[in-house]
C-alpha cells in the first residue's frame, strides 16, 4: 500500500490539478488524490454481502467527472486482473450538489461562471483540462453540451437498476447521458428512456419516478458516506477494508484489488463456525 500512496507520476499531478479546479468550480468535489487508506474499525460500514463475491463500494455522483474518468481506470485494472469475475461493484449515492436546480438557459459555462465567479477564459481552461483527462482513457467530454441539472431522481433511478442487477449499466448510461450527449438527468421521461433501453419495464419505472420510491435509499447512502468519512467523490471501498479516494491511476486500483481480493480468499476460506452440539441426524439415515 505505500507504493500506492507514494505512487505519484506527472500524469496523477495533472490528475491532481484537474481535480482541484473542478473543485474550486463545483465547490464540494474535494477529492484527495494518491491518497488509499484503511477503513478505521469504528467507520465500518455497516452493509450485508449477500453475493458470493467480494464487493467494491464507490460513492459516487452522476455530476462528478471524475467519477466517470475513476470508474473507467477501475474497470481498466479490474479487466487486467484474473478475478474479475469474483468481484462485484456496488455504487452508492453521493450529491455534490443536493439544492441546484436547472438553469434555464442550460448553459454549463456560463452557470460556472455565475457560480464561482471565474472568467469565461478560466472556466474553458478547467473543463479543458478535465477533457483532456477523459480522453486519457478513452473518454470524449462535451462540456459544451452538459445541462445543468439535480442527480436525486439519477440516484434514485439506479437504486432500482440495482433490484434488477442494471446498476453498473444504469450508472455508465447516466454518465454518457450528462458529459457525452448532453441529455437532462433531472428529466423523468429522459430517466424512464434510459432506462426502458436497458430492459427495465416502462411501467414500472414511470411508476417509481413519480414517486418518492428509494428517496430512503439515496439518503441512507448519504449518511452512511458521513459515518465513514467521504469527503469527496469518487471513493471507493474494497472488502470493507481499503479505500482509494478520487479517479487514481490504474496501478493504484490494480494493486489495491489484489490485496483487498488476497484477504478476501483467505477470510472466506477460514470461516469457522462455533458449533454447539447436540443430537442430530446425519445422510444415509443414522441419527443420535
Amino acid at each position: 500500500m505505500g507504493s500506492a500512496i507514494s505512487f505519484f507520476s506527472t500524469s496523477l499531478r495533472r490528475t491532481l490539478q484537474g481535480l482541484l479546479l473542478f473543485s474550486a468550480l463545483l465547490c464540494t468535489c474535494t477529492v484527495a488524490i494518491a491518497q488509499t487508506s484503511t477503513i478505521k474499525k469504528n467507520k465500518r460500514i455497516s452493509m450485508n454481502n449477500t453475493t458470493n463475491k467480494m464487493q467494491v463500494e464507490v460513492w459516487s455522483d452522476v455530476m462528478c467527472p471524475f467519477c466517470y474518468i475513476g470508474k473507467r481506470k477501475f474497470e481498466h485494472a479490474l479487466a487486467a486482473s484474473s478475478h474479475g469475475s469474483e468481484i462485484e461493484l456496488v455504487w452508492k449515492s453521493f450529491q455534490l450538489n443536493p439544492d441546484i436546480t436547472a438553469n434555464d438557459s442550460k448553459d454549463y459555462l456560463a452557470y460556472l461562471q455565475q457560480k464561482k465567479g471565474f472568467s469565461e477564459q478560466q472556466t474553458k481552461g478547467m473543463l479543458a483540462n478535465v477533457t483532456q483527462m477523459a480522453n486519457e482513457v478513452g473518454l470524449d467530454f462535451h462540456f459544451e453540451k452538459a445541462i445543468v441539472a439535480n442527480s436525486f431522481h439519477a440516484h434514485r433511478l439506479s437504486h432500482l437498476a440495482k433490484k434488477h442487477n442494471l446498476q453498473n449499466e444504469m450508472e455508465e448510461a447516466l454518465f454518457i447521458a450528462h458529459f457525452i450527449e448532453g441529455k437532462d438527468i433531472n428529466d423523468k421521461e429522459t430517466l424512464t428512456a434510459m432506462a426502458v433501453s436497458l430492459g427495465m419495464d416502462a411501467a414500472e419505472v414511470a411508476q417509481t419516478m413519480n414517486s418518492a420510491e428509494y428517496t430512503d435509499a439515496v439518503k441512507s447512502d448519504q449518511d452512511e458516506a458521513q459515518q465513514i468519512g467521504v469527503g469527496g467523490v469518487p471513493f471507493f471501498v474494497f472488502n470493507r477494508k481499503y479505500a482509494i479516494s478520487g479517479a487514481q491511476d490504474e496501478k493504484v486500483f490494480a494493486n489495491t484489488i489484489e490485496k483487498a481480493f488476497a484477504e478476501w480468499k483467505k477470510e472466506k476460506g477460514n470461516q469457522k463456525l462455533e458449533v454447539t452440539e447436540g443430537k442430530v441426524c446425519k445422510p444415509g439415515g443414522e441419527c443420535e
